[in-house]
Formats: structure tokens, C-alpha cells, sequence
């Protein structure tokens, strides 16, 4: 089964709210809040409160991925205002086994995220501690690029391995470039999540997009 995840941050702000509630009737599966600092990438964007103040307006899991320096400092707040799931990036983590857990121990699925750059390989000592595992598939800190097309190669490393070890439960996430030419692609490859920002919100019908999508 493939999970669609709109990102909010190619909603609208004035009316976040309405949007998710919209995005939630269109068909999305989960919500996906892209949380930015100006540090580790170069941009900003949600912090706790927003994401608080935004919970009630859908049933559907918040999908927070923290692009942030030191996340461990801020896991807790993330969680108190309504994550369902926490991702951290494997850059941004000095003690990443331990940050993964400081997310399970909250009672949260833990997932992990890693840059364009950085090789498959680095995730193998922590498979057996994540839920997810984020493939960037455009350099993260804006919304509306174009889709890395090397990530398809990534995306069938990380799967094989995923399958060598028996841990064809953890979800396969991408993030960056998707829409509905680049959907079929990162799905062959082993995709079962996918975030799509300005493609889903930028369409007259999100509806149609999300099918599209599927």
C-alpha cells in the first residue's frame, strides 16, 4: 500500500487549518510537517506551538521531520504538540542510536532521513532501531524542487538491504520532486511513502493529485 503525505509547508499559512482539513478529505494518509531551523538547512519554518495550535483541525498523523541541528534538544516539545512519528536527519545526529531511541522512549515511531549525498551504508547500524527510513530526493530546506534522479539507486540499495535483514516492515519515505511521473518511479524502486508538497497544494484538484499519485 502506498502512503501519500502532503507537506504543509507548500500550503497555505494564512488558513493551515482549513488546508489539512481539505487535504485530509481529499485522501492523504498522513500529514507532513517539514521542520526547518536556518541552521542545518537554510531556511526556516515550524515550531512547536504551530504544530499545537494546527493538531485539532485533522484526524490523520502529524509525520514530523526534523531538519534541525541537534534534535535531541527539541524531541520532547515535538512529541508534547502532537507528532505521531518523528524523523531526525543522520547528519544532524552526533549519538543517532541514541537520539532514535530518546523517540521510541516517548512512545513514538522513530525514522531516520538522509541528504542527496549521503551513501546507503550509513544507515546500516541503526535498520534495526528505525520505523522509516526518509530518502531525500532533492537537497532539503525548500519546497518545489527538481526530483535527484540518482535517489532511484539509493531507493533499491536501501530496499535489498531492508529485505536481507527481514525488515521489509520499515516504511520506505521520499521527499523532494514527487509528482505523478516521479511517484511511479521512486515506487518501483521501493518507495511505500510519499511526500509531495506543491503538487498536491498547487493543484486545482489535490483530490486528483493524490490519486495520481497512487
Amino acid at each position: 500500500m502506498t502512503i501519500i503525505a502532503p507537506s504543509i509547508l507548500a500550503a497555505d499559512f494564512s488558513k493551515l487549518g482549513q488546508e489539512i482539513a481539505d487535504i485530509e478529505k481529499a485522501g492523504a494518509d498522513w500529514i507532513h510537517v517539514d521542520v526547518m531551523d536556518g541552521h542545518f538547512v537554510p531556511n526556516l519554518s515550524f515550531g512547536p506551538a504551530v504544530i499545537s495550535s494546527v493538531r485539532n483541525a485533522t484526524a490523520l498523523a502529524f509525520d514530523v521531520h526534523l531538519m534541525i541541528s541537534q534534535p535531541e534538544r527539541y524531541i520532547a516539545d515535538y512529541a508534547a504538540a502532537g507528532a505521531d512519528r518523528i524523523t531526525v536527519h543522520l547528519e544532524a545526529c552526533t549519538h543517532l542510536h541514541r537520539t532514535l531511541h530518546q523517540i521510541k522512549d516517548l512512545g513514538l515511531p522513530a525514522g531516520v532521513a538522509i541528504n542527496p549525498a549521503t551513501p546507503i551504508s550509513l544507515l546500516e547500524p541503526v535498520l534495526e532501531d528505525v520505523d522509516l527510513v526518509l530518502i531525500m530526493t532533492v537537497n532539503p530546506g525548500f519546497g518545489g524542487q527538481s526530483f535527484i534522479p540518482y535517489s532511484l539507486e539509493k531507493l533499491r540499495e536501501l530496499r535489498q538491504r531492508l529485505t536481507a535483514r527481514g525488515l521489509s516492515g520499515v516504511h520506505v519515505q521520499v521527499d523532494g520532486g514527487i509528482n505523478a511521473s516521479t511517484a511511479s518511479l521512486v515506487r518501483q524502486a521501493g518507495a511505500n511513502v510519499l511526500v509531495a508538497g506543491s503538487y498536491v497544494f498547487g493543484n486545482e484538484s489535490p483530490s486528483a493529485a493524490i490519486s495520481s499519485l497512487r
